[in-house]
């Protein structure tokens, strides 16, 4: 009897880790018949102009954009580009949507929580309808989303961070900051905080060099192309944007080149608008709005500093949006949530629409809802939808977290402020922007739970 119970035990462990897992491949089944209801109700997939567009032409051509595309997430559709399917592209991406969940449960189990704990921080990127529509276009928000919940993950997944987990780490952080630009300041962020940790000198300096010597690299490549060593041709533009809203040049007093950067009579409802508008000082200018990139940068430079408390005010009240219960447009043109809708969007008549039909998938079209996929979807999202007073207690507990278990959930915790201030900071709020803070905010949340005496079967 006593030799059959030593055969049994190995096998009733395997039996008990399945079983305490079993939470969580609920969600996570579910969450995938999401995902394939979404690419059944809507087809082939959901294109914008000019980003979509902008990303597939730069997966076939190759090169540095001047623009605010930088090179990560065309690598990513260069990859797929053999099988010349927009479809494809968006089922990959609804895979690494899944994928996002289950890095949240592995690090939040292998740091001593229960599944049943574990598994309720993966709901809101799991099942928020905002995620099922990003995921489902062709932008690179997903591969962001999942290079930096990644790079936490390696980060996080034992209380002391290794020399190999800081480089792995920094390698993650690096396409990050290549797909959108905004984890430039996110990558100074984790090695200030980890310098507070006090993690050591090799392995910050092994993160910083994984994390830098990529983006040097890509600056290089850049400079062959554009004439200046940067990241993006775009920077400038983004911040000269920023400060429409409360600049006043008789109090920032500029030099003649830059004054004629100053507002005019044009008034718009959102700061990133004066990016676009025609009718905005910076358009008015000959050629084309990125060739004044630098021209731009110093007058935003001056305005700040000329204006910090009505800058700090206007990111402040613009960062604010993020926690209404009813979602607030901005600008007042975009539709901020419940986007699942019955229709046919065409394609613009562009002719950057066609080379890419030839050149990357001939038969990307508009794109059509079909029933009875959309119309469940359509029912879903209004449930599904993570309200900003929801993201307020999800911030505040990883805010507790940060104060009383810093070593665990700080670094979550200051990274989802990173994100969530950050692009408002750098040029406006959108409500896409804010779909990267969900996650992080959810694993700094998880880490700012007690810790359970149990142990790990990941």
């Amino acid at each position: 009897m006593l030799a059959d119970t030593r055969v049994a035990l190995p096998s009733q462990r395997r039996a008990a880790a399945l079983a305490d897992h079993r939470v969580f491949a609920v969600l996570l089944a579910l969450a995938a018949a999401l995902r394939l209801v979404t690419m059944l109700g809507y087809r082939p997939a959901t294109l914008y102009w000019y980003d979509s567009f902008t990303y597939l032409d730069t997966a076939v051509h190759l090169a540095p954009s001047a623009t605010f595309h930088p090179i990560g997430y065309p690598l990513l559709l260069r990859a797929l580009l053999p099988f010349h399917s927009v479809e494809l592209v968006v089922a990959v991406q609804h895979v690494l949507g899944l994928g996002v969940g289950v890095l949240i449960y592995a690090v939040l189990r292998r740091r001593s929580l229960p599944g049943w704990a574990a598994a309720a921080a993966t709901v809101p990127p799991l099942f928020d309808a905002s995620f099922l529509r990003l995921e489902h276009a062709v932008l690179s928000d997903t591969q962001f989303i999942v290079l930096v919940v990644a790079g936490l993950a390696v980060l996080l997944w034992s209380p002391r961070v290794s020399t190999r987990a800081a480089t792995v780490a920094g390698l993650l952080f690096a396409p990050a900051a290549l797909t959108r630009t905004i984890a430039l300041p996110l990558l100074a962020l984790v090695v200030l905080v980890l310098a507070v940790q006090r993690v050591g000198r090799r392995r910050l300096a092994a993160l910083t060099l994984a994390g830098t010597l990529p983006l040097a690299a890509y600056a290089a490549w850049y400079a062959q192309h554009h004439g200046r060593f940067a990241i993006s041709g775009a920077d400038g533009v983004a911040l000269w944007a920023r400060t429409m809203t409360f600049a006043d040049c008789a109090r920032i007093q500029p030099p003649p080149e830059r004054a004629v950067l100053c507002p005019n009579a044009t008034v718009l409802d959102a700061a990133s608008e004066y990016v676009w508008s025609a009718h905005a000082s910076l358009n008015r200018l000959p050629g084309d709005r990125f060739s004044h990139n630098d021209l731009a940068r110093s007058f935003a430079i001056d305005a700040v500093l000329a204006q910090p408390l009505d800058y700090l005010a206007d990111v402040v009240r613009d960062t604010a949006i993020a926690f209404s219960w009813t979602p607030i447009p901005h600008p007042d043109r975009t539709t901020p949530a419940f986007g699942f809708k019955h229709g046919y969007w065409g394609l613009p008549d562009q002719p950057l629409v066609e080379k890419v039909r030839r050149e990357y998938d001939p038969d990307i079209s508009g794109q059509s809802s079909v029933g009875p996929f959309a119309d469940f979807l359509i029912v879903y999202q209004y449930a599904a939808y993570l309200r900003g007073p929801m993201l307020g207690a999800i911030l505040l507990v990883g805010a507790a977290g940060a104060l009383r278990r810093p070593r665990r959930a700080l670094l979550p915790w200051a990274m989802a402020m990173g994100l969530l201030v950050g692009p408002v900071a750098v040029l406006d709020f959108d409500h896409r922007y804010v779909l990267p803070v969900i996650p992080v905010a959810c694993l700094a949340a998880g880490l700012a739970l007690p810790r359970f005496g149990i142990k790990s079967h990941m």
